[in-house]
């Protein structure tokens, strides 16, 4: 009998980004303690509000769909879509 090699034929999968970061802000999460009343100490996680949020852009005649904090989605309110998605692929993110 004929010993056979297999390969894997799909490529590695890059790394996936942190799934609780705004796209537009770059907030991400921050780790800190929890302090008790007896001032023991614990690791906990400090998440930032990320929401999922539907925009029309009227440029590229599209939805796009965008991972933001609350204050990425007053940003975009600010600015306008176009001048979010224009900051978001110049920190090199898809969009």
């Amino acid at each position: 009998m004929e010993m056979v090699t297999i390969t894997k034929s799909d490529p590695p999968r890059e790394r996936s980004p942190v799934s609780a970061h705004c796209q537009l802000t770059g907030a991400q999460p921050v780790f800190g303690k929890s302090v008790s009343h007896s001032h023991r100490r614990t690791n906990r996680r400090f998440d930032p509000n990320i929401q999922r949020r539907r925009y029309w852009l009227a440029v590229e005649n599209r939805h796009v769909r965008l991972t933001l904090s609350t204050k990425g989605i007053r940003t975009v309110d600010a600015l306008g879509i176009e001048a979010a998605v224009a900051r978001i692929r110049a920190r090199g993110e898809k969009v």
